[in-house]
């Protein structure tokens, strides 16, 4: 690398007028003399982590020192997915002082050795600035930073990677092996498989070449057996196809096929569930699949002309199909399983700074980076509600000054680790290293836009989104020309330097004929006007750093690093939020943007307390007192009552688009009443708005979830005698009983069970929440039959023994501690019936326990309770009180206080069945937020991107 000499420009300014090398490193947030560290307070703190299915720790660190303002979820989430070294030795990192350090002084060694710097103080201004940013949360790196940076393994820093392959074995065979290196770092991958000539065409030998359906047969096959002898999380790949080749139709009905397949073994019996024995049958399962169509494809689908598929070895006309219909095939199988996705092929080329160098003919798995084959990208995120300021007479403004002096920043620190970071293939490496891709996002957009009194799908939302990315682009690669000044620019520019700067002339135009909204968005617009002026500017006189600078990815687990409300460019999931407390309990909390949303649209504060005390009760923002109906639409989520709608997301994938190097990962959710129709015009008008990818996801289509974590059945006992009674012994006229709601897989119901005075169970009542229904209907029935036998002498066990295990819907996760998951309403009825009425040993014997007694055999090696545990009444004499609901409340709002939570965000103890935010908004609106478990710790994830994420323990079910 050859440095240059650079005169004065915007950060990187020359002492005492005379020209400098290396940047001029300018204080955002710390003081000189002053190490961020000692600006905060700190704090010890145990984590425990627990698998809420059956009571095992999963992870477990104690002392670790944070500090005081981090919520408990980050820190559990930072301490057991990033902290190195093994636990319980003296090499393990117990601080997130240690983390920071290993990973922003191995930036600024770096950044000194490659000439980065003008002077060691700009240097110690660089590493200084860096921690803070972090540790106040910020931004964040991805998740490989953290992982590998300042450690003794390779210090890879990219988390996306595109392969790519030719039409021979030999090339085949090297993409199965590059995909399956990749995966085995825990990372993804993408590529397109078009030039793999199609089962239509010959060999050179004379045969029909098997086409590349089938090779995709063989690598998914290898990621599946990665993924089981690995980790838990599924192998992140992407596998792309263009419109036009031959093989297109068979392309997109793998899954489809694949889905009947998994509904005929599922109805027949076989453990269809993912990590089931019988799952591996099924092929394709483990890629995100989409085709990569062209505006003439498109063009043809409108008029409904026919379109020609081509010879990959010739390029000559193989067929022709109907536009039309194929267009329509494509909606059909999304329709049913999600896939496949749709790329715009040219609308990605359009935007292409190096064409030169090769088309981008792939993605990544989550879609956001595309770029050259054989390259990777590394990423990092900004907080964006870091950012929103709020004055003494409460008027909102978005830092534009500050948040382009944190760009600045964050992108020289991705730009060095290029220069010692480590790639999985030795071609990833040479490309990467030539053209310097970076991704640098956001996360927290949902919230900021509530926050600011903006509806997600609103004129004036797409506004402060559209100005925010483009004053980030614009200044990344304001940045990037400076570094070229600098540090000179990246070696494939010379050859696409016409490309670039017209692409950089693209963006600036789109800027300059975006609408603007607001008092917030007006100002953030003038700032990204001047920094794509400067862009024009100083890329033609030094070129630029980076062949890209900016995508939106997921931002999982370094969302919640950063405790963000909202990953990426998604909107807020519901209104209440689950909260652990740093003493072990937690509470549901009303979030904290609905009282600045209500303070911006102009509500006096008693008007705002009433309202969050009505959310905080319903859920949703619904009939809420002195709400105006106008403003609805600003508290509208990603579920429940009033969700946005699905054009909604495209239309604000459409807002940010212009101003992004790369792409955004998300999906656009539909609901189930969503038609073949619906999906049509989603794929058409993401292609007429401008976005270069999408992936639709209807609720409820799929069979099988990713990541499924329901428990193999276990065998039933064999049936026990029955002891006949001729005679019925009714029940007493009064007679003891326990009532138990219960919730399973999102169906409520009650259940009350009478006993004999002195005799054990004699009847069982079941009502269900929807009177009226079969489910209901059925469950009155079961419910006197059960009892009738009961009565008659069925001994309770072999109810049980034949009862439990019962597979059928609804099933999946409960609110009760002891039972975590039920296989259908019939088997969590008798677990709890056992657990209820049934002696120790009797239910031991049929392996029912309770969750005390999973961790005392956690613990002892013994489900059996001890001598002292035995004394239930004396335990019952010395048992406190419970708590009313006010003093709940109250307890509550204490603990509230003592971790910083305002009273005015109406905190209340979280229902004893929720885990985390999914959880507790099914629970409070009463639906399915239709989204897999974690392997991990068995709580409901939530989709980030186009992946899921678990917000218990920060597992990904993507590349993220």
């Amino acid at each position: 690398m050859t440095e240059t000499t650079s005169g004065p420009a915007r950060g990187s300014r020359a002492k005492g007028g005379k020209v400098a090398k290396g940047l001029r490193i300018e204080r955002i947030h710390t003081t000189p003399g002053v190490h961020p560290y000692d600006e905060v307070e700190w704090e010890r703190r145990d984590v425990v982590m627990t698998n809420w299915r059956d009571g095992s720790v999963n992870f477990e660190q104690r002392g670790v020192e944070f500090p005081a303002f981090w919520s408990v979820n980050a820190t559990n989430i930072v301490t057991s997915k990033y902290f190195r070294g093994a636990v319980g030795t003296p090499q393990r990192e117990n601080s997130l002082k240690q983390l920071i350090d290993r990973v922003v002084k191995t930036y600024r060694a770096a950044g000194e050795e490659h000439g980065y710097f003008a002077s060691p103080e700009d240097a110690e201004i660089f590493e200084h600035e860096l921690a803070h940013a972090v540790l106040h949360q910020i931004f964040s790196f991805n998740s490989p930073v953290w992982f590998n940076v300042g450690t003794t393994q390779p210090q890879q820093v990219s988390a996306c990677f595109i392969l790519s392959v030719d039409d021979s074995m030999e090339s085949i065979l090297d993409w199965y092996k590059e995909e399956g290196m990749i995966f085995k770092g825990g990372s993804g991958a993408g590529l397109n498989l078009s030039r793999i000539r199609s089962s239509k065409e010959l060999l050179s030998s004379g045969g029909n070449a098997s086409g590349p359906v089938s090779f995709m047969r063989g690598a998914d096959a290898s990621a599946g057996t990665i993924k089981s002898g690995g980790a838990t999380r599924r192998a992140a790949k992407m596998v792309v196809l263009d419109v036009d080749h031959p093989d297109v139709e068979a392309f997109i009905e793998t899954k489809v096929k694949e889905e009947e397949k998994i509904r005929a073994l599922r109805d027949a019996g076989f453990d269809m569930d993912l990590g089931g024995d019988d799952i591996t049958s099924v092929q394709y399962q483990n890629a995100n699949n989409s085709v990569r169509v062209t505006d003439a494809f498109m063009k043809a689908v409108e008029t409904g002309s026919k379109f020609p598929l081509r010879g990959r070895m010739t390029g000559e006309v193989v067929d022709e199909v109907d536009a039309k219909a194929l267009f329509r095939k494509m909606a059909e199988a999304a329709h049913v399983c999600a896939d496949p996705g749709i790329q715009y092929d040219d609308t990605i080329n359009h935007w292409h700074t190096s064409p030169e160098s090769g088309r981008i003919t792939a993605s990544n798995p989550c879609s956001e980076y595309m770029h050259l084959d054989n390259s990777s990208c590394n990423l990092a995120s900004l907080n964006l509600m870091k950012f929103l300021r709020d004055d003494d007479e409460g008027h909102q403004s978005f830092d534009a000054e500050r948040f382009a002096k944190v760009v600045e920043l964050v992108i020289t620190a991705m730009d060095i680790s290029i220069c010692f970071a480590d790639f999985p293939t030795e071609k990833i490496g040479e490309t990467t290293r030539a053209f310097r891709q970076l991704g640098i996002g956001y996360a927290n957009l949902g919230a900021l836009l509530m926050a600011t009194g903006h509806a997600y799908d609103s004129d004036g939302g797409r506004a402060l989104a559209g100005s925010i990315t483009s004053l980030m682009t614009g200044t990344s690669y304001r940045r990037s020309a400076e570094l070229a000044g600098v540090v000179g620019p990246y070696e494939g520019y010379a050859r696409n330097s016409d490309a670039h700067n017209r692409v950089m002339r693209q963006h600036s135009g789109a800027n300059d004929l975006a609408r603007r909204a607001d008092d917030l968005d007006t100002p953030v617009w003038a700032a990204a006007t001047e920094a794509w002026q400067d862009v024009l500017r100083l890329g033609k006189k030094h070129g630029f750093r980076n062949a890209q600078a900016s995508v939106l990815a997921p931002t999982g687990t370094i969302g919640l690093m950063m405790d963000c409300d909202t990953t990426g460019v998604e909107p807020d999931l519901a209104l209440v939020k689950f909260k652990k407390l740093v003493g072990g309990g937690s509470m549901q909390i009303v979030n904290n943007t609905v009282p600045k949303a209500l303070k911006r649209l102009g509500y006096p504060a008693e008007q705002v307390e009433a309202i969050v005390e009505h959310i905080a009760e319903h859920g949703n923002i619904v009939d809420a007192p002195g709400l105006r109906p106008e403003h609805y639409d600003v508290f509208d989520c990603a579920m429940g009552e009033r969700s946005i709608s699905p054009m909604g997301h495209v239309r604000m994938m459409a807002a940010a688009q212009p101003f992004l190097s790369g792409a955004i990962s998300k999906t656009v959710n539909m609901p189930a009443s969503s038609t073949v129709e619906d999906v049509e015009e989603i794929y058409l008008q993401g292609w007429k708005l401008g976005t270069k990818a999408l992936a639709v996801y209807v609720e409820n289509s799929k069979v099988g979830q990713p990541l499924s974590a329901k428990r193999k059945e276990e065998k039933a006992e064999p049936e026990k005698v029955v002891e006949y009674r001729a005679v019925r012994q009714r029940l007493p006229k009064g007679r003891p009983g326990i009532t138990t709601s219960f919730t399973v897989g999102g169906a409520e119901g009650y259940m009350t069970a009478n006993s004999y005075p002195d005799d054990g169970l004699g009847e069982v009542f079941l009502k269900m929440s929807k009177q009226g229904s079969t489910l209901a209907g059925m469950m009155d029935a079961f419910s006197i039959a059960v009892s009738v036998g009961l009565q008659y002498g069925v001994p309770l066990e072999t109810y049980v023994s034949k009862f439990t295990n019962m597979r059928f819907e609804p099933a999946g996760m409960t609110d009760d501690p002891d039972v975590r998951m039920a296989q259908s309403i019939v088997d969590y009825i008798f677990r709890r019936l056992a657990l209820d009425f049934l002696p120790f040993e009797t239910r031991s014997a049929l392996g029912i326990h309770s969750a005390s007694e999973r961790q005392r055999h956690l613990e002892t090696g013994s489900y059996e309770p001890s001598e002292e545990e035995l004394d239930v009444e004396g335990l019952a004499q010395s048992a406190p009180k419970a708590e009313t609901v006010r003093e709940a409340k109250e307890k509550a709002k204490e603990e509230a206080k003592a971790e910083g939570v305002s009273e005015s965000q109406a905190p209340v103890p979280a229902p004893g069945g929720a885990h985390n935010s999914t959880e507790l908004m099914e629970m409070q609106l009463g639906l399915n937020a239709d989204a897999p478990l974690c392997f991990s710790c068995g709580t409901k994830m939530r989709r980030a991107g186009s992946c899921y994420l678990c917000e218990g323990c920060g597992s990904t079910s993507g590349c993220s």
